[in-house]
């Protein structure tokens, strides 16, 4: 059975923004089945939206069955995965940039803070997210001006998440000149 990749893009994200196309060529010339799917809204989204979009988009999850998200991809990701049914296992994700506790430098805009406050503050089951995965790696940065290094603590203490911090990657977007990501290709390789 060939493994089914989903790329989860984050705010105001598209599927053909930063590493996500290069990284489905490279996942695609090695047999895997990838898709980027874009989450509505991007420019406000919001939970009640992204997450009946992935349950509509993603079909039969299972072992063969991965995802790799970038910033409040990771949550839509988690959230997703806490609507499994408990008998459901996916191989396994790989966080970019994610969060659960903090973001920082957010513009001075009432609905950026109430979309940021949304994700932060609505109530997610992270120890049913990790009876779902087989293995997760969560990858920050040292310099990332939105997601914070604290950020790591939840990641590694209840999902179990494997903790890769890169030097001066910001937020591992095109803003930061972040077009190939090979660390999440390779980490994939061999999970």
């Amino acid at each position: 059975m060939l493994k089914q990749v989903y790329i989860i893009h984050g705010w105001d994200g598209h599927p053909q923004d930063n590493w996500f196309p290069w990284l489905k060529t490279e996942l695609e010339n090695r047999n895997f089945i990838v898709s980027i799917p874009q989450l509505p809204k991007p420019e406000e989204p919001r939970i009640k939206n992204c997450i009946p979009a992935l349950k509509h988009i993603i079909q039969n999850p299972n072992e063969q069955t991965y995802f790799i998200g970038h910033s409040m991809g990771c949550q839509a990701i988690t959230r997703y995965l806490e609507t499994l049914p408990e008998d459901i296992v996916i191989g396994g994700a790989i966080f970019v940039a994610g969060f659960f506790r903090e973001l920082s430098n957010l513009e001075d805009d009432e609905v950026i803070h109430d979309v940021a406050r949304e994700w932060l503050t609505t109530p997610l089951d992270l120890k049913k997210v990790k009876t779902h995965i087989k293995k997760s790696v969560a990858i920050f940065s040292d310099n990332d001006p939105y997601v914070p290094l604290i950020n790591q603590e939840i990641f590694r203490a209840i999902l179990g998440s494997e903790i890769i911090i890169q030097e001066n990657k910001g937020h591992f977007s095109k803003k930061d000149q972040i077009f190939e990501l090979p660390l999440v290709r390779d980490i994939l390789l061999n999970m």
